[in-house]
């Protein structure tokens, strides 16, 4: 038998797949562990699922882990980073198409005030009233990975104008007017209808929608986060709001997770929170597992990997 291991942990694995791993990489021994003890993982050389810093430690034989997830933030620790005979792959993209859906949810919600009509609904009230519409208005995505490029798609198919901003501006996305870099993000906010928070965590996105932008935006403009909370400034948000110097918010990413009980965005006027639940579709699951089993075949055929986190910018190019 050979002593070459792939465990998939965190998840149950479709029998259809396990068959393509072991198609894929004849000369490994598949093990799916949804809890994996410490020898498996001592023992793997290939590893799918998160590993806290200790198991990295006592990962001795391991040369590469995927994870699940699209973003990378809560897997680079020391650790992971340190670990330079590790290569490390994310499922990113498996969940651009829900997440580009959600946002144009949380945009027609807030742009229709739907929480209004839900209102009505409950006391039985018949409440007309005039609301916009999409087309026309500017949204800005900030990040162009998979879930910002379908939302451009999206969003140019709701005649909408779409601008991007990117760590990388002269990459041209379908659908997107114009591409500004970070360093003009106050003159991109200040085209916006809609902001749509859209990049990965990083130590450059971190905080980076932060008083500055909110001071930038329009009055009448809406920010909707569907990426990581950390990315904006929770507390310039929430004057920006309380103020009146935006107009809402629709928040499915957020600092706190779970959001607290005693948290002000439950109860806020104008703001629509959702539970960090735009992409949990079998959909998303059964694409992550798709870019694995291509990956184990290229792993077995020594051919590169695709998605494969850059451990000093935080994400995989794409």
């Amino acid at each position: 038998m050979t002593d070459r291991l792939i465990v998939v942990g965190q998840i149950t694995l479709p029998a259809p797949a396990a068959d393509r791993i072991r198609t894929a990489a004849p000369g490994f021994r598949l093990v799916v562990a949804p809890e994996p003890d410490e020898t498996l993982i001592a023992t793997a050389e290939v590893y799918a699922g998160h590993l806290e810093p200790d198991d990295i430690a006592r990962a001795g034989r391991l040369r590469w882990n995927h994870l699940w997830t699209a973003g990378a933030d809560a897997d680079l620790s020391e650790e992971m980073r340190a670990a330079d005979a590790v290569v490390l792959t994310s499922s990113a993209g498996n969940g651009a198409i829900p997440l580009a859906e959600h946002a144009l949810l949380l945009m027609l919600m807030l742009d229709r005030d739907v929480p209004r009509w839900l209102a009505a609904q409950r006391a039985r009230t018949w409440d007309r009233y005039p609301h916009r519409e999409l087309a026309g208005q500017t949204v800005g995505i900030v990040g162009m990975g998979a879930a910002g490029r379908d939302l451009a798609e999206k969003c140019h198919a709701f005649h909408m104008r779409v601008v991007g901003l990117r760590g990388r501006p002269t990459i041209p996305a379908a659908g997107v007017e114009r591409m500004y870099g970070p360093e003009q993000i106050t003159q991109f906010a200040a085209e916006c209808d809609y902001l749509v928070v859209a990049a990965p965590l990083t130590p450059t996105t971190r905080g980076m929608i932060d008083q500055r932008v909110f001071a930038a935006m329009r009055p009448t403009a809406t920010i909707i986060n569907i990426s990581r909370g950390e990315i904006v400034d929770d507390e310039a948000m929430l004057a920006a709001v309380r103020e009146h110097r935006i107009a809402g918010a629709g928040l499915d990413a957020h600092r706190v997770e779970p959001l607290p009980a005693d948290s002000p965005w439950w109860t806020e006027p104008g703001v629509i929170v959702t539970p960090h639940n735009g992409a949990t579709t079998p959909q998303t699951v059964a694409r992550a597992v798709d870019v694995f089993v291509d990956n184990v075949e290229r792993y077995a055929q020594r051919r590169p990997l695709v998605n494969v986190v850059d451990k000093q910018s935080g994400y995989a190019f794409g």
